[in-house]
């Protein structure tokens, strides 16, 4: 997957004259932030070069997950057609992107963002760029409050590590309250990022959600430690990419985890089995990894004595849902 071409192209000017050395070494104590997931009281983003160093060397990977998390709660709701999105710890503006790419419905967003380097830039990629004027907002994701608006769509995406337990939780019940149809958070594809997204996932359902995507239920995850549930994206590298991350490889595997909350009526039954892995296929046969609308997990394997189911497995890619019946 590649970011969309004014995106791109804003960004190779944003970057222009801006040294390699000074974005590579910016690039790399953020991912050292990212990677411990420090909460030391410090904005990540908190100067120019480190917000420039995050749109050249995480945006490209933090929009394909976005946007393969926005297919599948749309392939899973396909009357859902968002009018306004409400994005909180919009870093750079990337749900918006994504969601403009996604939904032709959209006609308004507010973005929420405390770091005002990562912000002004947010503003300068997205200058005239969705036929309306997104409405920025500064303000931190643990004072978020009853002043954000409602939305169709509201996104949580790379935030919650930066909270403690109880203000996760409060977040998530805030952001609810702000969800007319579909609450859609995206975590790292670590165990820690899909712990809290299991966190998430179960308020959301005590809370009377329906779950549009990736479950295929609402009962509670058959993945059991040390497995953990989450999917990859393949993204291309630009060459400013491959130079801020001192990379020789054109594309990286991005890692994630989500969860699709809905107001909407529930994905009609039934509901298609989730792909969980990587299938693994060989001479005549495929085996898959399935998560099933009973909340069981199972592992399927198929021959060319199943017809077009085989087929259809065959074809079948992790992360996406699949039909065996």
């Amino acid at each position: 997957m590649e970011l969309p071409r004014p995106l791109r192209a804003a960004i190779d000017a944003e970057l222009s004259g801006v040294p390699s050395e000074a974005l590579r070494a910016a690039s790399e104590v953020l991912s050292g932030r990212y990677r411990a997931e420090t909460r030391d009281g410090r904005l990540h983003l908190s100067d120019d070069l480190f917000a420039k160093a995050y749109v050249a060397a995480r945006m490209p990977a933090t929009f394909a997950a976005l946007s393969d998390a926005m297919a599948e709660t749309a392939s899973a709701l396909p009357d859902f057609a968002p009018r306004r999105l409400l994005d909180v710890g919009a870093g750079p503006g990337t749900a918006l992107w994504a969601a403009g790419e996604r939904f032709e419905t959209l006609q308004g967003a507010t973005l929420l963002e405390a770091s005002a380097p990562i912000r002004a830039l947010g503003e300068r990629l997205g200058q005239g760029q969705f036929g309306f004027e997104p409405d920025w907002r500064a303000g931190t994701i643990d004072r978020a409050g009853a002043d954000l608006p409602a939305a169709d769509l509201v996104t949580l995406s790379y935030v919650l590590d930066e909270l403690a337990p109880p203000a996760r939780r409060a977040l998530v019940a805030l952001l609810w309250a702000r969800t007319q149809g579909v609450l859609l958070i995206v975590e790292p594809g670590t165990p820690a990022g899909w712990a809290r997204i299991l966190e998430a996932r179960r308020a959301l359902i005590e809370a009377g959600a329906a779950i549009a995507a990736p479950c295929p239920h609402e009962s509670e995850c058959p993945v059991e430690a040390p497995d953990w549930c989450h999917f990859s994206r393949r993204v291309a590298r630009s060459r400013v990419h491959l130079r801020t991350k001192s990379a020789e490889v054109p594309w990286e595997d991005e890692k994630f985890s989500y969860v699709a909350a809905t107001r909407l009526a529930a994905p009609a039954a039934p509901r298609a089995a989730r792909i969980l892995a990587p299938p693994d296929t060989g001479s005549g046969k495929v085996s898959l990894k399935l998560c099933e609308e009973d909340g069981a997990l199972r592992r399927r394997l198929l021959t060319k004595r199943d017809g077009e189911s085989f087929r259809r497995a065959r074809r079948a890619d992790w992360g996406e849902t699949i039909d065996l019946a």
